[in-house]
């Protein structure tokens, strides 16, 4: 379980890594078939729209990993790129439901079976039914050791090994079973919620047509030149071409199932978040996303002036965690004091413009979770030096703090932290280093305080939580009993007041032993065309009825 836990980590950054580096270049990534070598960010001509055709410009600045869904990791960039393609069985929308795209309905009795039922409706663009047998071919591939894909923690379910993996060549999996055409059986090795499944599984499991792939060997779903230029997909947009760091470039598919989409053409735009502004201001972005988008905190005020396009700020989801390594600092009094002596609402008001909330525990106020009553931890210098002084604390040590240098917002507030820290007598150096070190960092345990954005999913916290408090070796080195027994009825009730009350009790347990804090919440901006309808900017849902958008003539 910790095993999968553990993986369930990575998923969990790439939503609140997005939203890191706000103002700072892209990481550089090569190009698979079909892109040129270049630089993320630099300008490079997107395919262009025919006289007369309808073209929307999304800009985003991160950089495409790759296209073939065997294969990729599961950052957000990734997952929409494909998505257009190939539909999720779920997907979240704005409001935290999970829609249905490819499947209508995924159901559970017992919280180890859960039955997926695919759309009677849902055709491949080639006119061939999407079936349970494509389902399940999908997921046994997924789990091939020659294919390898390790991001999807399949070792959660019955017949897939502890390492994930099956068989090499496997025709069957007994936790993935076909029940008839359009439903297929996953059974679980140990209770998990129904939004567990939906969350970490449906809406990351994009079905492919077995009738076209089945003839590539496992070794050939790695290279098969066809991911580039797929000319069977289930969702509303044929990929045309894309180079990694600069575009990806999309065609409608006129033969949707849900409805032709009512736009020719769609790019997603890589740019470095310094252009944006300007992007917006030409007209050559159409919108931006709230997650995928890092705009720079600069910039929000002169985005929000521009008369062509309105700004959308989204509910607080991305977490500015600093994480509590509390076997260097074991006593729960000088964790309590290290909040009590800083003003995360000035932090709030100052960095973020007022966009942002302060909470204790891991739970915002986008959750329908989070518990209001919870008052978050004030400031309070002199509580925070009684705090100090109870606990014997002399100020002769010098706590270690590692930020991410891509963090322009953070790097600045991570200089009042300390200066207010200071004037309660405890001494903190701030390392600043680049997100890969960061992360080396954190496995490593070899800190006092780390810092990072994190998105812990609003409908599904459970996982990343779990791991995160999971004692020795964990990013906090802490422990509960009291937690994981709530987090462990998390898994065993639908009942949402029931799952409320269970975290409320994790949040609270979090304020009272301070294994971790949240500096502050984070309420993206995201900005569309006033051209634009049907669109709007949400850091969940963007592209769900994609369908509907349409440009002004």
């Amino acid at each position: 379980m910790k095993k999968f836990l553990r993986s369930v980590l990575s998923l969990g950054l790439a939503l609140a890594l997005a939203l890191t580096a706000a103002g700072c270049s892209n990481a550089d990534k090569g190009s698979e078939a079909g892109g040129t070598e270049g630089e993320a960010g630099e300008q490079a001509p997107v395919p262009a729209a025919a006289e007369g055709e309808k073209i929307v410009n999304v800009g985003v600045t991160d950089s495409l990993g790759g296209v073939n869904p065997f294969v990729i990791d599961q950052t957000e960039i990734n997952k929409y790129a494909v998505g257009l393609m190939f539909l999720p069985l779920v997907e979240l929308d704005k409001d935290l439901n999970f829609q249905n795209m490819l499947a209508d309905s995924i159901t559970t009795e017992d919280n180890i079976n859960f039955v997926v039922h695919i759309d009677e409706a849902a055709t491949w663009s080639d006119g061939t039914p999407v079936t349970a047998a494509d389902l399940e071919y999908t997921v046994r591939r997924l789990a091939s050791p020659v294919v390898n894909n390790t991001t999807l923690m399949l070792y959660a379910f019955e017949g897939i090994g502890d390492d994930g993996f099956v068989e090499a060549g496997a025709e069957s999996v007994s936790g993935i079973q076909i029940i008839d055409d359009k439903t297929v059986q996953f059974t679980s090795k140990y209770p998990m919620a129904l939004t567990t499944f939906e969350n970490t599984y449906a809406r990351y499991l994009h079905t492919m047509p077995k009738h076209v792939l089945e003839k590539y060997s496992e070794e050939e779903l790695l290279t098969a030149d066809w991911f580039n230029n797929p000319d069977v997909i289930s969702g509303p947009f044929f990929l045309m071409e894309y180079d990694n760091n600069h575009y990806i470039s999309y065609a409608a598919n006129a033969d949707y199932w849900k409805g032709a989409p009512k736009i020719d053409k769609l790019n997603i735009r890589i740019v470095d978040a310094s252009q944006i502004y300007a992007g917006l201001q030409s007209g050559e972005i159409d919108i931006t996303h709230h997650t995928m988008t890092a705009v720079p905190q600069e910039d929000f005020e002169s985005i929000e002036a521009l008369e062509n396009v309105d700004t959308v700020y989204g509910t607080p989801i991305t977490n500015q965690s600093a994480f509590i390594q509390t076997a260097n600092i074991p006593d729960a009094r000088v964790r309590q004091a290290l909040v009590y002596a800083i003003d995360r609402q000035q932090l709030v008001d100052q960095l973020l413009k007022g966009h942002g909330e302060v909470v204790d525990g891991f739970l915002s106020s986008a959750s329908p979770f989070f518990d209001e009553s919870i008052e978050p931890i004030g400031y309070d210098p002199e509580k925070a030096k009684a705090l100090l002084e109870e606990a014997g604390w002399d100020g002769s040590q010098t706590l270690r703090f590692y930020v991410n240098s891509g963090d322009n917002t953070f790097v600045n507030g991570a200089q009042v932290l300390v200066a207010q820290w200071a004037a309660v007598g405890i001494k903190v150096e701030v390392q600043t280093v680049d997100l890969s070190t960061l992360m080396s960092i954190a496995g490593s345990t070899d800190y006092d305080i780390m810092a990072v954005q994190y998105t812990y999913a609003p409908v599904d916290p459970y996982p990343d939580v779990s791991w995160l408090l999971a004692g020795e070796g964990s990013w906090t080195g802490y422990a509960s009993d009291e937690i994981n027994e709530a987090l462990a009825g998390t898994q065993n009730t639908s009942d949402v007041e029931e799952i409320k009350n269970l975290y409320s009790i994790v949040d609270k347990k979090v304020q009272e032993d301070v294994p971790m804090f949240s500096a502050y919440i984070i309420s993206a901006q995201g900005a569309v065309s006033r051209r634009l309808s049907g669109a709007q900017p949400s850091a969940y849902g963007f592209f769900n009825n994609v369908q509907n958008w349409d440009v002004a003539e």
